[in-house]
């Protein structure tokens, strides 16, 4: 064979191998830090989508009992103990991030006696307002919560109704703003400045899980006032979910500590039980 043609054969043969194990030396590197290798980039859209899925939409439906400690800035403590049921509308693939449907929220109150039978009934829409009810059981008053109320503080815990039912990923303006070994950074804008009292908000996600682990919200003089911490997280049924989290509001040096108990997923809640009528007649069968 002639030098030259045996040459360009040897080089033909190992320069595939050369490169694999290049890459398997990178890939080796990265799982060794802890990271993982993929075939592309995700879009900061998609990081959004996917971490609203974990956040609010995984299984069919839910239910969980939540355990609230309240905190003062000067250290006095109140509790709240309650069931959040959560249904989704339709049908979707969770396969598909971009899937989100609107939802139907149903929270009912045990403790303490002052607000025990109390009942918060949420019609979550993605392309409109959503439809929010309180029952206050010592008024037997049923009270329709208007769209600005929803960033004012729930049941006076320091979380806000929106944060119970979610925030519409299409209010906001998302900017990659940092990637780490664990976590996307996001910084999240409000397209109308005045229907929240936010000028920004920052987002840790988590790459492997895509759940929130820290939020961080600012006033319009750039000052941080408000951040969110998830303290624990559990797999349920195959699904990454906060068992344990927090909301401290740093004007005051007051917080709120949540925690799941019992979270089940795919329970197979009827659309029914999401009607005003249950704001009265609670459904017992599901609030055990």
């Amino acid at each position: 064979m002639n030098p030259r043609k045996w040459k360009l054969a040897w080089v033909s043969f190992l320069l595939p191998l050369i490169i694999l194990g290049i890459t398997w030396e990178v890939r080796g590197k990265a799982e060794a830090r802890g990271e993982k290798m993929s075939v592309e980039d995700l879009t900061v859209e998609q990081i959004v989508q996917k971490a609203n899925r974990v956040a609010y939409y995984q299984g069919s439906d839910m239910r969980a009992q939540v355990h609230m400690l309240i905190k003062d800035g000067k250290g006095r403590t109140r509790e709240r103990v309650l069931t959040i049921l959560r249904r989704d509308d339709e049908a979707k693939d969770e396969k598909d991030d971009e899937i989100c449907a609107d939802q139907r929220f149903y929270v009912y109150f045990k403790r303490p006696a002052d607000v025990n039978k109390t009942a918060y009934l949420v019609w979550k829409h993605l392309g409109r307002d959503d439809n929010r009810w309180l029952y206050l059981p010592a008024l037997d008053l049923k009270k329709r919560i208007v769209a600005g109320d929803k960033r004012t503080s729930f049941v006076g815990s320091h979380f806000l109704y929106e944060d119970v039912s979610g925030r519409n990923i299409n209010a906001d303006v998302h900017e990659l703003v940092e990637t780490t070994k664990n976590y996307y950074v996001l910084k999240n804008t409000p397209k109308d400045t005045e229907a929240v009292e936010f000028a920004y908000f920052n987002v840790w996600i988590h790459k492997e899980t895509f759940i929130i682990i820290r939020s961080e919200y600012y006033d319009s003089k750039g000052e941080k006032y408000r951040v969110y911490d998830a303290l624990k997280v559990e797999r349920i049924e195959g699904y990454p979910t906060v068992i344990v989290a927090r909301m401290k509001d740093l004007r005051t040096g007051g917080e709120t500590v949540e925690t799941h108990k019992n979270v089940r997923y795919n329970v197979g809640l009827p659309d029914t039980l999401f009607t005003e009528r249950y704001l009265r007649n609670p459904p017992k069968k599901y609030l055990r």
